[in-house]
């Protein structure tokens, strides 16, 4: 059972790293001997907490505007310059913007899907050669996707760029997962729902309870549920080698 979940030696990608949900994974891949790369639009931001990170293992800050063609490709040549595999791409930069149906912006509907779907796609498959180069018969690589509950249910909020997104980024998933395990690539996406961020700041101190209502356990995400080792290395087990699709 201990080696079923054993990271230690892996290099792993976390694209919005710095703060919020990617920074819980980045602690967790990191406190568990994943050698690991994050990267955030602000290299400040990012290189203070892989500082932080850095007392419990190994990680690298990177800027990167990943909403941008130019930018996907200026972040992967850096780490392909850096690295000859990585065994775990984590897909979690994202944003979000809110408006009146009336008055949503075409620039906030763009905004969203450029960073939330686009560079999801694109980061895939840009990375796909060091992700090949991490598989064997017997080892397969992960490609692991932050969506939302939002893109499963209805939202309370107009966000509507936001929920399609995410929806989009579901299904997105399902379709990478079956070709890519042509090339023992694994892909799977989580749907978390409210965690404390820069993102959900706002909406938490405003809209707690509401929020709050939706939830059965009347919780919203801790740090712990997503540094715990069972959660992300099981991506890493040989136990999820073997999916089912239709």
């Amino acid at each position: 059972m201990k080696n079923l979940f054993d990271i230690s030696g892996k290099v792993a990608v976390v694209t919005g790293g710095s703060r919020g949900i990617g920074a819980m994974i980045a602690r967790g891949y990191v406190e568990n001997g994943v050698k690991t790369y994050i990267c955030s639009r602000t290299l400040e931001q990012a290189e203070a907490t892989a500082k932080s990170l850095s007392e419990f293992g190994e990680c690298i800050a990177l800027g990167a505007d990943l909403a941008t063609m130019a930018g996907i490709e200026k972040f992967v040549a850096e780490i392909t310059a850096r690295e000859k595999k990585i065994d775990i791409l984590v897909n979690n930069a994202g944003a979000v913007w809110a408006a009146p149906l009336d008055d949503f912006p075409e620039s906030g509907w763009d905004k969203v899907m450029d960073l939330n779907v686009k560079s999801v796609f694109f980061l895939s498959q840009k990375f796909l050669p060091l992700l090949r180069a991490a598989t064997s018969r017997d080892t397969m690589a992960r490609i692991i996707n932050i969506a939302s509950v939002d893109g499963q249910s209805v939202p309370k909020f107009e966000t509507y760029s936001y929920s399609a997104s995410k929806a989009a980024v579901i299904h997105m998933t399902r379709v990478l997962a079956k070709r890519l395990s042509k090339d023992n690539i694994t892909v799977n996406a989580i749907a978390p729902g409210a965690f404390p961020s820069e993102m959900t700041k706002v909406v938490l101190k405003n809209h707690k309870q509401m929020m709050l209502d939706q939830i059965p356990l009347a919780r919203v995400g801790a740090t712990i549920l997503f540094c715990d080792r069972r959660m992300f290395s099981v991506e890493m087990s040989r136990a999820l080698q073997y999916t089912l699709t239709k």
